[in-house]
């Protein structure tokens, strides 16, 4: 029965696949937030081209 029990505390797949998961939801909320910062600033620069476009034809 002891063995097992020192056996379980010395076990450290469960830890390592914690430790990936929380790296990979790390690289996931970072690249969301990355697209959505870039995402907006295109959506500005496509609007202003849009509206100097407008301008010009009117």
């Amino acid at each position: 029965m002891l063995a097992k029990i020192s056996r379980f505390l010395k076990n450290s797949k469960g830890a390592t696949a914690i430790e990936y998961a929380l790296i990979a939801s790390l690289i996931a909320v970072v690249a969301i937030s990355g697209m959505k910062l870039i995402g907006n600033k295109i959506l500005e620069k496509l609007n202003t081209i849009a509206n100097s476009l407008d301008e010009s034809t009117t």
